[in-house]
């Protein structure tokens, strides 16, 4: 099922009718930073040309052949592009308390792999909300490719403008995502209201250090403009300003420079790794680690609970 403009689904299993739609890219997710500009920057830092192409490249190199279908545990160094990986989107789940019978949204999903991790090992179903147009053709393919288009919609539109109805999640799910949007109140409000009432806001997320970001280009960010970092306090405030209780709010980045680099260096030849589609990847995920280890960042993951009021 490709990525869709118009959608009317009836989730039979939640008895609730959503009108799916999405706008165009470089709807309003920029009008509050800067005009289309911004937009186009952000587009170029995270456009993947001929990103089918390059994937099944990718899968055959490695052994697999996308004719017999994929695992999702077998997409894992391909598909999870945020800091850790796999083992972050495991850990986030466990804590995040995601079962059968949720329905997820998965902001700025990428090419999915968290999606479908949770949908093939949690049983729940999952709707993701991308904006690059290439991310989200990456993410269908790979959807067919593990058989898990049915449980895994891609849409492409803004986060900050998202087209379902109110109440409509059980969970909500980011990684990585709020560092290119500077209009955070408007995303968190965003995402309240379309949770339900004590609906789980599940995220992991760069912060602002204790000196300012200076190492470019970064996973998120070619330069400066496109880099909106705040402090883990100035989140937690926002966040119960837009109706959140802050179940958890963790610093996990002395634990993660602790383990070994996951995801972040190109692959060795003949082995999967996010280089099939993102550029220069060694320069970004150093600069990105020298960041963390000098404090410019803080990595931090949090589960809050939507309040009945916003």
């Amino acid at each position: 099922m490709p990525c869709r403009q118009y959608t009317t689904l009836m989730d039979q299993r939640f008895d609730t009718r959503y009108d799916l739609w999405t706008h165009p890219a470089g709807d309003r997710l920029f009008e509050s930073q800067g005009g289309t500009s911004r937009m186009a920057s952000l587009d170029e830092h995270y456009s993947a040309h001929d990103i089918e192409s390059r994937i099944l490249s990718a899968l055959r190199s490695a052994g697999l052949d996308p004719g017999e279908g994929v695992s999702p545990s077998q997409l894992s160094a391909l598909d999870h592009f945020h800091t850790g990986g796999l083992r972050a989107s495991q850990e986030l789940s466990e804590l995040a308390r995601i079962g059968a019978a949720d329905l997820v949204l998965d902001i700025g999903a990428g090419l999915a792999g968290p999606a479908r991790m949770l949908a093939s090992q949690c049983g729940c179903r999952v709707e993701c909300m991308e904006l690059t147009a290439d991310y989200c053709k990456g993410a269908d393919l790979l959807n067919r490719l593990t058989g898990l288009e049915a449980r895994v919609l891609v849409h492409q539109g803004s986060a900050l403008d998202m087209p379902f109805a109110d109440h409509s999640f059980d969970v909500a799910w980011m990684q990585n995502v709020g560092m290119n949007i500077e209009d955070k109140r408007t995303l968190y409000r965003e995402i309240h209201r379309v949770l339900k009432p004590g609906g789980r806001f599940a995220f992991q997320e760069m912060a602002a250090g204790a000196v300012p970001t200076t190492y470019f280009p970064l996973p998120w960010a070619t330069n400066p403009r496109d880099n909106f970092l705040v402090s883990a306090d100035e989140m937690q405030t926002m966040l119960r300003e837009c109706g959140f209780s802050v179940e958890i709010m963790e610093d996990t980045s002395d634990e993660h420079l602790s383990r070994s680099v996951a995801n972040a260096t190109p692959a060795a030849p003949g082995q999967l790794g996010l280089s099939a589609f993102v550029d220069n990847l060694g320069e970004k995920s150093g600069n990105a680690r020298r960041s963390l280890e000098e404090g410019q960042v803080r990595l931090v993951r949090s589960v809050c609970l939507a309040t009945l009021q916003n």
